[in-house]
C-alpha cells in the first residue's frame, strides 16, 4: 500500500503518495503555484525556478517541481520574497526576447506572455548584448533560437515519450540552443510534440507559420480517425474569405497529458468537399437494393456500421471487412478461453507497467501511441521490454531491452514458448498442463529460432516486476493460426499476471467488429463499397461514384484499443449525402446518423447513451472524460488451445506489408504535409538475391497481384526481406502481412 504523507501547503491540510512532489500535491489541491518549464507527462526540467516554494525550517528556496514533501512540513506558495523572486526571473526571460508578438504564432496563448503580465513586468532593469541566432528549417518544423528560453520540455517530451531523442541542448551558456542530436538536421518521425510543449514560439509548424492568430481560430475536440489509438485533438479552423470555405489551419492536443503522432497533428487535410448530386444519389440507393453485398472499411463511426448491419438485415445482403472479419474471430476464440468479450490491458496500463512483451507488430508505425506508452514505461519505471519480431525495428532500439528476433510466419511457436515459460510456475487446469507438457520444445525453438536461453534471459529480467502487459499486433489476425495463437495469449493473460492489449489495425476495427455480423469477402458480383473496392463505390476519396464524408466532416463514435467509445465532432462541413440519407430512403427512419448512438448493442458492452450526452474532455489531472468504457461482458469459456501445426517457413525473397512513418492509409495520403514514400525498402540480402540494386524500379508480384516500385536498399534491414508501403495501395487484410513474392527489375 502507497505510503501517505501529511503536510501544510500555506495552512491548508494536504496529503501526497510517496513519490509525488509539492507541485503535484498542490495541483491535486487546487492550489496554485506558477511554472513555466514543468510539463505532468515528464520528469520536471527544473529549469526555469519559477515553481520555488519556502518550506518552514528550510533555508533558501525549494523548487516544488521535483521535492517530494516530507511527514509534517509547512510550505508557503506565495510571499514577498517568492513575489520578488519570481518577477526577476521573469525579467531576465524577456531582457532579450525579441518583441515580435504582433506576428509571432504563440501570441495569444503564449506563457512567457501570460506571465509577463501576471508578474507586472513593464520595464526592463537588465540588459545583454543582442546576438545574430539563425532561424532553423527542419521540415515541418521551424526553430527561431531568437525566442527560445530553454525551457528544455520539448528535449525531455522527445526523449522519454516519444522515444525518437532527436534533439538536445548545445550548453552555452546565453549562447545555449536546441540543436539535432548527433545530427546535421532534424532526423525524427516529426511528431510535432516539441511545438505543442513549447511555451513560446520557438519551435512552429512551418506550415501553419504565419497564416493566423490564435484568438481567429475555432476549437472543434474530436478523436483523431487515422489509428486505433483514438487520440484526443482539436481541429482549430476558420473561415476563409467571403465566399469561402472553413478551412482546418491546425491540430492540437493537451500536451500536459496526451501525445499526438505526426500524422495525428500534421494529416488533417482529408476532407471531402462535394454537394449534392441527386442522380448519383438514386444510382446509390438502387445500387444497394440490387447489391449481393457491401464491402467496406474500417475508417467509419460506429453508428454508420450499425447502418450497415440494419440494411444487412433488412435486405438479406452480404456485409464484407476482411480487417474486423479477422479481429472478430481472434476475439471471438480468445473470449473462449478468457471468458470476457474484451482484453484486459489499455495504454495507461502500459505506461504504468515494468515488464512489457510486444508480439505481431511493427509497433513504431502500425500504433505510435502504444509506442510511446510503451517508451514513457521504459523511462519513467525502468521497464523490461521484450520486442518479439522477425524485423528489428530502429525505432524501438533505445526502448526495448531484449529484441526476440523469430522466423517469419512462426507467431504459434513462439506464443507457445512464452505460454510454457511464463505458465512455469502457474496453478494451471490439467488440460492447460497437459498441453504444456505434450510441447516439443525442442522443434519449436529451432524453427522459430527463439532459444531457452533468450526466454530465460526474458524471466530473469522481468523477476522484480510488478505490472505486466503482453501487446499483440495485427500481424497474427491473418495468420492461418490465428485462431490458436488467441487462445494462447489468454491463457498468458487468464494464468499469469499479464493483463493482455490487443491493438487493432484501424481507427473503428474493433467497433466495427462488435457491431456488424461480417461474412467471409469473395469474389461475386454486384458489390457496393463504401470507402472500398466494389462495383458502385461510394467513398470520401477520389474516384467514388457517390460522394461521401471523411470521418473529420462527420458526427459519431468510434472503439479505440482501449476498449473506449469516444466522440467525433464535424470540423468541417460537408454539403452532399450521407449514409444516413441513403439508409431512409431505404426505409431506416433516423433524422441524423447519431440518433444510432444510443442503440448500439448492450450485449456488445455498448452503453445506451446518446451522442449528446456523451463528455468530451480531459480534467486538470489529466483524467480521460472522453466517451465511455465498454462494459465487461461475460462469456463462456468452452474451448481449449489446439496443439501447435507444423511451422510453416519463409524460404527466398519476402516482403513484409507495413506503411512508413506517418502513413496509414488512403487518408493519410491524402494529406498535403505527410511525407510520401513509395519505395520497397530492402536489405543487402534481399538486393542481391532479388539481383536488383539501390534505384531500380522493379516489379513485385505477390498472390494475384502484381505492382511496381522504387527499391531502396536500407542498412538497417536484416535477412532477405523488404518493407512495402500500402497506404498508395489498400491493405488486403485477407492476407498475412509478410508474404513470398517474386521481383523482377523493370528494364
Amino acid at each position: 500500500m502507497s505510503k501517505i504523507i501529511n503536510f501544510k501547503i500555506d495552512g491548508k491540510d494536504v496529503t501526497a503518495v510517496k513519490g509525488e512532489t509539492i507541485l503535484q500535491a498542490a495541483r491535486k489541491n487546487d492550489i496554485y503555484i506558477p511554472t513555466m518549464c514543468y510539463i505532468s507527462k515528464t520528469t520536471p526540467c527544473a529549469s526555469c525556478r519559477i515553481c520555488s516554494v519556502e518550506v518552514e525550517g528550510v533555508d533558501g528556496l525549494v523548487l516544488s517541481c521535483n521535492t517530494p514533501p516530507t511527514e509534517g512540513i509547512e510550505v508557503r506558495t506565495n510571499s514577498a520574497e517568492l513575489e520578488l523572486e519570481r518577477t526577476n526571473i521573469m525579467r531576465l526571460y524577456d531582457v532579450n526576447h525579441p518583441l515580435e508578438c504582433g506576428v509571432c504564432d504563440k501570441s495569444g496563448e503564449c506563457d512567457l506572455q501570460n506571465m509577463t503580465l501576471e508578474f507586472g513586468v513593464a520595464q526592463q532593469e537588465f540588459s545583454a548584448k543582442d546576438q545574430l541566432r539563425k532561424v532553423e528549417h527542419w521540415g515541418l518544423i521551424n526553430y527561431d533560437p531568437a525566442l527560445c528560453i530553454m525551457c528544455e520540455k520539448c528535449v525531455h517530451v522527445c526523449n522519454e515519450v516519444i522515444g525518437d531523442d532527436a534533439i538536445e541542448v548545445k550548453f552555452g551558456g546565453y549562447s545555449s540552443v536546441i540543436i539535432p542530436k548527433n545530427a546535421d538536421t532534424l532526423d525524427c518521425t516529426f511528431c510535432g510534440e516539441c511545438i505543442a510543449v513549447c511555451p513560446v514560439g520557438a519551435l512552429v509548424s512551418s506550415d501553419f507559420q504565419y497564416s493566423a492568430n490564435a484568438w481567429e481560430l475555432s476549437r472543434i475536440p474530436s478523436t483523431c480517425a487515422h489509428c486505433s489509438a483514438g487520440c484526443a485533438l482539436e481541429y482549430e479552423t476558420r473561415h476563409v474569405g467571403i465566399n469561402g470555405e472553413d478551412s482546418i489551419y491546425r491540430v492540437k492536443n493537451n500536451y500536459e497529458f496526451n501525445s499526438l503522432c505526426g500524422a495525428g497533428r500534421f494529416g488533417f487535410d482529408f476532407e471531402n468537399r462535394a454537394s449534392k448530386d441527386e442522380e448519383a444519389f438514386k444510382k446509390a440507393v438502387e445500387a444497394i437494393q440490387n447489391a449481393n453485398a457491401i464491402r467496406f472499411s474500417s475508417i467509419i463511426t460506429n453508428e454508420e456500421a450499425h447502418i450497415l448491419q440494419l440494411l444487412k438485415e433488412k435486405l438479406g445482403i452480404k456485409l464484407f471487412n476482411e480487417d474486423a472479419r479477422l479481429y472478430a474471430e481472434f476475439m471471438k476464440s480468445y473470449s473462449s478461453v478468457s471468458g470476457k468479450l474484451h482484453h484486459s490491458a489499455s495504454m495507461d496500463a502500459v505506461k504504468q507497467a515494468d515488464a512489457i512483451i510486444i508480439i505481431g507488430t511493427r509497433l513504431a508505425t502500425d500504433n505510435p501511441m502504444v509506442r510511446y506508452a510503451v517508451r514513457t514505461a521504459s523511462q519513467h519505471n525502468g521497464a523490461k521490454i521484450v520486442y518479439a519480431h522477425p524485423l528489428e525495428d530502429a525505432l524501438m532500439k533505445n526502448t526495448a531491452t531484449q529484441f526476440m528476433k523469430y522466423e517469419v510466419g512462426t507467431e504459434e511457436g513462439v506464443m507457445a514458448l512464452l505460454a510454457n515459460e511464463l505458465l512455469q510456475n502457474s496453478d494451471v487446469d490439467e488440460q492447460t498442463r497437459s498441453f504444456l507438457d505434450d510441447l516439443d520444445l525442442g522443434y519449436l525453438e529451432a524453427e522459430s529460432n527463439v532459444g531457452d536461453d533468450e526466454l530465460k534471459l526474458m524471466t530473469k529480467s522481468f523477476k522484480r516486476a510488478q505490472k505486466h502487459v503482453l501487446i499483440i499486433g495485427s500481424d497474427v489476425f491473418a495468420h492461418k493460426r490465428a485462431k490458436n495463437i488467441a487462445k494462447l495469449a489468454a491463457l498468458i493473460e487468464k494464468y499469469t499476471e499479464f493483463s493482455l492489449l490487443i491493438i487493432p489495425a484501424e481507427v473503428n476495427t474493433a467497433g466495427v467488429a462488435l457491431t456488424c455480423k461480417l461474412d467471409t469477402d469473395e469474389n461475386i458480383g454486384n458489390i457496393v463499397a463504401y470507402n472500398a473496392e466494389g462495383d458502385f463505390i461510394m467513398s470520401s476519396l477520389k474516384d467514388s461514384d457517390l460522394a461521401m464524408p471523411a470521418l473529420n466532416q462527420v458526427e459519431g463514435t468510434v472503439v479505440n484499443v482501449d476498449n473506449q467509445v469516444l466522440p467525433l465532432n464535424v470540423a468541417l462541413p460537408f454539403e452532399g449525402y450521407t449514409l444516413n440519407d441513403i439508409a431512409n430512403a431505404l426505409g431506416l427512419k433516423k433524422e441524423n446518423t447519431i440518433d444510432y448512438t444510443k442503440e448500439l448493442d448492450t450485449s456488445k458492452g455498448f452503453k445506451a447513451i446518446a451522442f449528446d450526452d456523451l463528455e468530451n474532455f480531459l480534467t486538470p489531472y489529466g483524467e480521460d472524460k472522453r466517451g465511455y468504457i465498454l462494459d465487461e461482458v461475460v462469456c463462456e469459456a468452452d474451448s481449449e488451445v489446439a496443439p501447435i501445426e507444423e511451422l510453416p517457413e519463409f524460404n527466398g525473397s519476402v516482403i513484409y506489408n507495413c506503411n512508413p512513418v506517418l502513413q496509414f492509409n488512403a487518408f493519410t495520403n491524402k494529406t498535403h504535409q505527410l511525407e510520401k514514400d513509395t519505395t520497397l525498402r530492402g536489405s543487402a540480402q534481399f538486393a542481391a538475391a532479388a539481383k536488383i540494386a539501390d534505384g531500380d524500379v522493379v516489379e513485385i508480384s505477390f498472390a494475384s497481384r502484381t505492382i511496381q516500385r522504387v527499391f531502396k536498399q536500407d542498412e538497417e534491414l536484416k535477412g532477405t526481406i523488404a518493407l512495402n508501403p500500402t497506404f498508395d495501395l489498400g491493405q488486403d487484410f485477407s492476407r498475412y502481412r509478410f508474404e513470398k513474392s517474386k521481383i523482377a527489375r523493370v528494364i
